[in-house]
């Protein structure tokens, strides 16, 4: 059996005027994540991931923010075609291991959903999904709260 890691790694401005989605899931706060897209910055580095793990590039390769059709899209569907092309290529998910790393909002109390929602995407038991958050002490620029960043690790197997 052939067996495939990826990582992943994104990062997002928080800025005022924007939605605050994390994994897919819409969280009520003050400030959002800035980018072309909805700026998800965990599904991001899950995209990111996936395609490291069959040497496919990056998230830009495949959706460029310089492409139109990208802005302000949903993320959730940016993964679903990332996940695609995994499929397409004779492989599925294993496991997913995610880090979110922020001071605010408090990811705890909405994990599970965005376990939910990653099962979901990904036709994957929940099993499977490992979703983390950490703060950096108010250090560095999510300490101060000016940005989000996440981590993700991805094991893929031949179908």
């Amino acid at each position: 059996m052939k067996f495939h890691t990826g990582i992943g790694y994104d990062v997002h401005k928080l800025v005022r005027g924007r939605d605050c989605i994390i994994g897919g899931v819409k969280f009520d706060h003050t400030h959002g994540l800035l980018g072309h897209s909805d700026a998800d910055v965990l599904l991001h580095a899950v995209c990111d991931a996936l395609l490291g793990a069959l040497a496919l590039g990056d998230i830009g390769d495949h959706f460029p923010d310089r492409d139109p059709r990208y802005k302000n899209i949903d993320s959730r569907i940016l993964l679903k075609k990332t996940y695609q092309m995994i499929l397409d290529r004779g492989y599925v998910l294993n496991n997913l291991d995610t880090i979110i790393v922020c001071e605010d909002p408090k990811i705890k109390p909405r994990r599970q959903e965005i376990i939910s929602t990653l099962a979901e995407i990904l036709a994957a038991d929940k099993t499977q999904i490992s979703v983390k958050a950490t703060t950096e002490e108010h250090m560095g620029f999510t300490g101060r709260c000016e940005g989000i960043k996440a981590w993700a690790y991805v094991s893929i197997v031949e179908k």
